[in-house]
């Protein structure tokens, strides 16, 4: 069971969110999945059906739509990075945190969603997850390496919930300044759980990705599904 939903985003505007139960729960917990710089593409809508089908209800919103509705990148080849890099640099973080903020609001009110809801990000929407954190009373957040980070740990004090960070220790888009930084302001925060997959490049949990690695990835993943039981219980 899939489907497209509209989530309001206040002043008469909306935008779209897929949404998987493949199980059918009827209320259950819920998971907001935060895209790549590539849209609502395959790759997410594919993480949506996976993540339901451990019976969670997922809702995947479009959070580019201020830049262009429906972006969905799905080769992977220069001409996607182009394009992604493009839509990257136009988009408005903070906007996205308030259009995450609106999502998570119509998962609470979902018939199928009367439990707790996490956050889920990679990518971009590994450093939205972050955010959640820091600026929304979500239930429980998972970053996988997210991207800039280190720019935002002035906000670490106020993560008042459980938070899960992946982080690659070869990330191309992470170096290592600032991963130490990372590192130093959060390893010992008591509310995060930090990650560090020592050889790993960015997206290694992007299956079928460049730099997929199925074990790291396996080991990332089977952290977050004991994560998600213990932090939504």
């Amino acid at each position: 069971m899939s489907s497209t939903i509209k989530i309001n985003a206040g002043n008469g505007n909306s935008f779209s969110a897929y949404v998987a139960n493949k199980k059918g729960v009827q209320g259950g917990r819920g998971i907001l999945l935060i895209q790549e710089i590539f849209g609502v593409n395959q790759t997410m809508r594919d993480l949506a059906d996976d993540f339901s089908l451990l019976g969670y209800v997922v809702v995947c919103p479009d959070l580019f739509w201020r830049i262009r509705p429906e972006i969905r990148l799905e080769n992977y080849d220069k001409a996607d990075w182009d394009a992604a890099f493009g839509y990257f640099k136009a988009f408005d973080v903070d906007r996205g945190v308030e259009d995450l903020k609106a999502t998570l609001a119509h998962m609470r009110g979902m018939k199928e969603i009367t439990s707790k809801v996490a956050a889920i990000g990679y990518c971009l929407g590994g450093k939205l997850a972050y955010l959640m954190a820091t600026r929304s009373d979500i239930d429980a957040s998972v970053s996988y390496y997210g991207v800039g980070l280190e720019g935002l740990l002035d906000e670490a004090p106020r993560i008042a919930r459980p938070l899960m960070i992946h982080m690659a220790g070869k990330d191309q888009f992470v170096p290592p300044p600032a991963q130490a930084k990372i590192q130093a302001a959060l390893s010992h925060h008591p509310n995060v759980a930090l990650h560090v997959y020592e050889e790993q490049d960015h997206a290694f949990a992007r299956v079928g990705g460049d730099h997929w690695d199925p074990t790291a990835a396996a080991i990332a993943n089977e952290s977050t599904v004991r994560f998600l039981r213990q932090a939504l219980a």
